[in-house]
């Protein structure tokens, strides 16, 4: 297993900004030297960032040898826009197929390893029923409650085969890339816990084509735990070939139907990485740990703490 930093906080001096809305401009050789030195194989990029490469291909081929030569190549992109990119939405789908199929052709570009995306639809209604009152997503996230909005539990049989169809053609012209794809389980979403995951899995039937077990993802996803995570990482270790990885602490509010959620890093926070690592670990896992890092303080400082923590499990597995 090797390790991509995803990061998501965005603090070089004396600049500060997030990942999710980052300028390619802003990477500086500070930055990605400081990567570097932490000890990551390469990071993760998002389309939005990607996208505002100047140059065209050239452009594109110019910023991988660059960050390539400083220790930091792009291992993964994240094809997902603001929704995740559900290539099945009636309002958004075309639109998700051609960002990932242009996620593709810089994946080549750039020489990266895997496409990640999630299954996230447009909210049907802006508002959410918390149990006790109706809240507006301008401004709340949308999870921690009883309710999700375009669930698992709430997604048709013939909806996950139109996916399936979907992710199988992304599949095909990937393959000619020499890329992997992968989908992301996310709380909003019809791929947001292990049984949906193993089902769409199951329908698709390409080689290149893996589950990405966010297990942050399960945990924010409703106010009362849907699934143990311990569970759900056993379950999909196998099928798995992205893995993005963070913690939260988990703070219930049963008055209210209602979770908020404190993030920490690997270390912290409810999810156990060393049960999750030997899971993948015997599930033959050979693909990137993609640590999201923490969203404030000092992200390299912590982030590191998690990488440490992270790879000394992983080499004393490989010892026995």
């Amino acid at each position: 297993m090797r390790f991509c930093y995803a990061f998501r906080r965005f603090s070089d001096y004396p600049y500060l900004g997030i990942a999710t809305d980052l300028d390619p401009k802003r990477l500086t050789d500070k930055f990605l030297k400081r990567v570097e030195k932490m000890g990551f194989d390469g990071i993760e990029l998002g389309m939005e960032c990607l996208d505002r490469i100047e140059g065209g291909e050239n452009g594109l081929k110019e910023f991988e040898k660059r960050l390539s030569d400083l220790g930091t190549p792009i291992l993964a992109i994240r094809s997902g826009g603001r929704w995740g990119g559900s290539m099945i939405d009636p309002r958004t789908g075309k639109e998700n197929i051609i960002r990932a199929r242009r996620a593709l052709k810089f994946g080549k570009i750039l020489k990266s390893e895997v496409i990640n995306g999630a299954t996230c639809e447009p909210e049907k209604s802006p508002y959410i029923d918390s149990g006790s009152s109706l809240v507006s997503g301008l401004e709340f996230a949308h999870h921690g409650f009883p309710y999700s909005q375009n669930s698992s539990r709430e997604t048709s049989l013939p909806e996950y085969d139109m996916l399936a169809e979907k992710y199988q053609e992304l599949c095909d012209e990937a393959k000619d890339y020499g890329l992997n794809i992968s989908c992301e389980m996310h709380q909003n979403s019809p791929i947001d816990n292990s049984w949906s995951a193993k089902l769409l899995h199951s329908k698709v039937e390409r080689d290149n084509f893996g589950i990405n077990p966010d297990l942050g993802n399960i945990i924010w996803n409703y106010d009362i735990l849907e699934e143990r995570t311990e569970n759900a990482i056993k379950e999909l270790a196998s099928i798995s070939n992205y893995w993005h990885c963070k913690n939260m602490t988990r703070v219930n509010h049963p008055e209210n139907r209602r979770s908020v959620f404190v993030r920490e890093n690997i270390l912290g926070g409810e999810i156990d990485y060393r049960f999750a690592i030997e899971a993948m670990h015997d599930g033959n896992y050979s693909g990137l740990m993609a640590l999201e890092g923490v969203p404030s303080g000092d992200q390299f400082y912590s982030d590191k703490q998690s990488l440490d923590y992270c790879k000394e499990i992983w080499s004393d597995l490989e010892k026995e």
